[in-house]
């Protein structure tokens, strides 16, 4: 579905630009811009093609300077043809209410101020690109739970999650982060997954955190990603195994006396997006689900406050059934582009959920699966515990 998905977005994105130039140019300029942008995508998508196959030989500075180049080109001929599309419209109705001018098919075929779209369209794409993508923003929520023990009001979480280290999220970012959510004093520091996504950084990287344990008052909580499963999960488990980062796979950690943290794998049979609920994958997914929460709550008792970590935001739905209180996930990376948000690529793409008295954070992510946000910037969660009134 993934591949399906990303081949529909290029497959837009060719049909949009090709529309923009039919709009924005007339006679020989038409027929030029049209042949080189038409050689320029196809060849742009065929390098990115084999970019991607041979990722891992190439310099991480080469890949994020292709890879920008790339998202804005390619972005910037989205969003030009979404406003030729509007300006379109626009131009159609106000020729509904107006007395028709002489005809010229020239003339009515081009757009005012043409060079004004793709101007605008650039901006867009390397604001994007070049300033909300890299610009951590916090958010605070504050979580009523029936029951909450006395001794746990107050109690903070933050949770960052989908780092992707890499190309597009160095070590020295990565060690920024870590200062900057230290400095804010969180009782304790959750990870849900996609965090050791390079495996020339990841040995370093597990250092780097394991280094942060004690500057959080009850030490940092992880969960592995799908990402994980791709980086040689064996060998980050066993420098994981040498660190006091607390991770966490289909089990528990007891935080205080009536405070469990249990985490889940990321399950073989989960789909990379939305699951359609029915049909053998499906079904196997959703037994795995419920087999892994069954294996993290086994060692804890009955009425302690739980805290679940997956990666997989669909989790929610059966630690709904269970009546945990807080399910911190990732994975969807808030969709990257505010209007990804609204589509149901996933069935839980961005921010809180609620079922009964349990919820469900979807965290934006703090990395990118493409080097681009809009509206959707990368993340630090906080959550604070209170008594349900």
């Amino acid at each position: 579905m993934f591949l399906m998905v990303t081949a529909g977005i290029l497959a837009l994105i060719l049909c949009l630009g090709l529309i923009s130039v039919n709009f924005l140019w007339t006679g020989e300029n038409k027929t030029r811009v049209f042949r080189i942008l038409t050689f320029a995508d196809v060849a742009l998508i065929l390098i990115i093609i084999c970019g991607f196959l041979i990722r891992d030989y190439i310099p991480s500075t080469a890949v994020e300077i292709l890879g920008s180049f790339s998202t804005v080109f390619l972005l910037t001929q989205l969003f030009c043809g979404g406003l030729v599309i509007i300006a379109l419209i626009v131009r159609a109705i106000y020729r509904q209410f107006h007395k028709p001018t002489p005809y010229n098919p020239e003339r009515r075929r081009a757009l005012k101020y043409s060079l004004l779209y793709p101007a605008m369209s650039l901006a867009v794409s390397l604001y994007g690109n070049r300033v909300e993508r890299m610009e951590i923003v916090d958010r605070f929520f504050d979580i009523p739970i029936s029951k909450l023990p006395p001794e746990l009001q107050n109690f903070t979480v933050a949770q960052i999650s989908d780092i992707h280290l890499g190309a597009y999220f160095s070590i020295e970012r990565l060690e920024r982060l870590l200062d900057k959510i230290a400095a804010a004093k969180p009782d304790i520091l959750v990870i849900t997954g996609d965090i050791f996504d390079d495996v020339d950084l990841n040995d370093t990287a597990i250092k780097l955190v394991d280094s942060y344990c004690e500057k959080f008052k009850y030490g940092v909580y992880y969960c592995h990603g799908n990402h994980e499963h791709f980086r040689g999960i064996n060998h980050i488990e066993a420098e994981l195994s040498k660190t006091k980062i607390h991770w966490l796979v289909n089990k528990s950690a007891r935080v205080t006396s009536n405070l469990y943290v249990i985490g889940v794998d990321y399950p073989p049979a989960a789909p990379v997006m939305k699951s359609g609920g029915r049909g053998q994958q499906d079904e196997l997914f959703y037994s795995q689900t419920k087999e892994y929460l069954e294996k993290a709550l086994a060692d804890v008792p009955y009425n302690a406050t739980v805290i679940l970590l997956a990666h997989h935001p669909e989790f929610f739905d059966v630690a709904a059934l269970k009546n945990i209180p807080l399910t911190l996930t990732g994975h969807t990376h808030g969709g990257q582009i505010w209007g990804l948000h609204l589509l149901e690529i996933f069935k839980y793409t961005r921010g809180m959920f609620q079922s009964g008295d349990s919820y469900c954070y979807v965290h934006s992510g703090c990395g990118s699966w493409f080097c681009f946000r809009l509206f959707t910037p990368p993340e630090v969660a906080y959550f604070k515990l209170g008594a349900k009134g």
